[in-house]
């Protein structure tokens, strides 16, 4: 499937883009699913300044959609509508000033942790057992292993839809369990993270045990990390389990043997067989426990 090339008109609306704006462009292989179909347009903006004006002078009824690392997401098989904005190197930057880093929102969690150990700053090693961006971290509140992104957190910026440039403090990215209240019209560009001093032998010691803990518990199939939100007193790979889903498949889909709570790709799979895989999860949860699991993967896109 393809969309109507908007791109020369895009094009001549903003004779000062610098970032490359294609049509049509697959985005299924920027996700961990390796599914999807393309974007309408998709663009990769230079920096902060290049977003910014893209922003400002795209038509306010173009749908737009971000995407990071892509491993916490299916694009649809039928693909994005509007724009799809995926931030690259320019956004990739890490800063270390005392106990504080400065990111860029392009940047791996990883990366960030990986930056923060031989600078001796403990509290950020948790970054290097979330699989995505600082960006995705922000607008998910990404956790794991015992921290969070908001326990972290300073502040942030990001660029509006309407090119205006705001900066957020922790307390008015209002967080919550796997969720940010800043409106999704908002693209984190940069976030400043607080540590604390740390002995960096230490640091690393805690990051290869998260290390040791995640490649013995979760796959390493084409997945998308954790399918569903742990609901309140639930942990979501149990409901799963309880419900007799470990090993289901769906075309060429499959919820893992290793982690309930993940689906992998074997192979074949498309997005529509992810995505009726997990619903069907759902339903036989619903119809076991009474518990309604909720999405923790971004579903983006029109379905073929």
């Amino acid at each position: 499937m393809s969309f109507p090339d908007t791109v020369p008109e895009l094009k001549a609306r903003m004779p000062e883009l610098r970032g490359r704006l294609l049509a049509n462009q697959p985005i299924g292989e920027f996700t961990w699913f390796r599914v999807g179909g393309p974007a309408q347009a998709f663009f990769m903006p230079e920096d902060e300044n290049d977003l910014a004006y893209f922003l400002r002078n795209l038509p306010g009824e173009t749908p737009v959609t971000v995407i990071g690392a892509g491993s916490n997401m299916i694009v649809r098989d039928g693909g994005v509508a509007g724009v799809v904005i995926r931030l690259g190197r320019g956004f990739n930057d890490v800063k270390v000033e005392d106990h504080r880093i400065t990111a860029g929102t392009a940047i791996l969690d990883v990366m960030v942790a990986r930056a923060a150990q031989p600078a001796g700053i403990a509290g950020l090693a948790f970054l290097s057992g979330i699989p995505g961006t600082i960006g995705g971290a922000l607008r998910m509140n990404g956790g794991a292993y015992g921290g969070e992104t908001k326990d972290v957190l300073v502040e942030t910026q990001g660029v509006d839809r309407q090119g205006n440039l705001r900066k957020f403090t922790n307390r008015e990215m209002g967080f919550s369990y796997r969720h940010c209240g800043v409106s999704e019209d908002v693209i984190f560009t940069a976030a400043v993270l607080q540590g604390r001093a740390g002995a960096p032998e230490e640091i690393a010691a805690e990051m290869a045990t998260i290390k040791k803990k995640r490649e013995a518990s979760q796959p390493r199939n084409r997945t998308g990390g954790s399918t569903f939100k742990n609901p309140p007193g639930h942990s979501a790979w149990n409901l799963v389990d309880d419900a007799g889903c470990r090993g289901l498949t769906v075309g060429g889909a499959q919820v893992s043997e290793l982690h309930s709570n993940f689906l992998i790709n074997l192979g074949g799979a498309t997005a529509a067989d992810i995505e009726i895989l997990g619903e069907t999860v759902r339903e036989r949860v619903k119809a076991h426990s009474g518990v309604e699991l909720e999405w923790e993967i971004k579903r983006v896109g029109v379905k073929r």
